[in-house]
């Protein structure tokens, strides 16, 4: 959701939402029919979008609109938007354990993560590999290129089993982690 247009009027203030609802589309243009699985849009109107339209919220005051900062328009408006909240992973990486929010942050997997929570603290793998070994499939993903840290995150259905960290140097076979004594 975006905030896309403020107007201020004499004893309101307007926020449209998404372009607002004016954006000169048709209630019936974001109407779609179907059977069977398959849906198709009722309007032929090939220049339209399916995107949902916007809307406005007024914050009405009944008198002249006297000088108002931006924090108190957002007290104003708390109980309909959330002005702290910035991403759907934003909210669902609260619900975690304390030990998995800290393992995202420093960018780590553990043993007992899903592939969200994983790829929260990695980003997207640069290769994946499936394999079935003594009835156990298995799936890797390999986090990293050579020369430096290489990843190993190993998955039994969507949970992870195995973490495995190696070094590999420029032309060198992937090793072990060096050993600091």
């Amino acid at each position: 959701m975006q905030v896309t247009k403020v107007d201020l009027e004499d004893d309101k203030i307007v926020l449209q939402i998404n372009g607002g609802f004016k954006g000169g589309k048709k209630w019936y243009q974001g109407v779609q029919i179907g059977m069977g699985g398959g849906t198709a849009p009722i309007s032929n109107d090939t220049n339209s979008t399916n995107a949902p339209g916007g809307t406005s919220i007024a914050v009405l005051f009944h008198k002249p609109l006297e000088p108002v900062k931006a924090a108190e328009i957002k007290k104003l408006l708390a109980p309909v938007l959330d002005f702290e909240r910035h991403s759907v992973t934003e909210i669902y990486s609260e619900t975690l354990p304390p030990e998995t929010q800290k393992a995202i942050k420093e960018k780590r997997v553990l043993v007992g993560m899903d592939r969200e929570q994983v790829i929260m603290a990695m980003g997207r793998p640069q290769h994946k590999s499936r394999e079935i070994k003594d009835g156990l499939e298995t799936e890797d993903w390999v986090f990293g290129t050579p020369p430096g840290k290489i990843t190993f995150v190993t998955f039994n259905g969507s949970k992870v089993i195995k973490v495995k960290d190696s070094y590999a140097g420029l032309g060198t076979q992937v090793a072990d982690p060096p050993v600091v004594r």
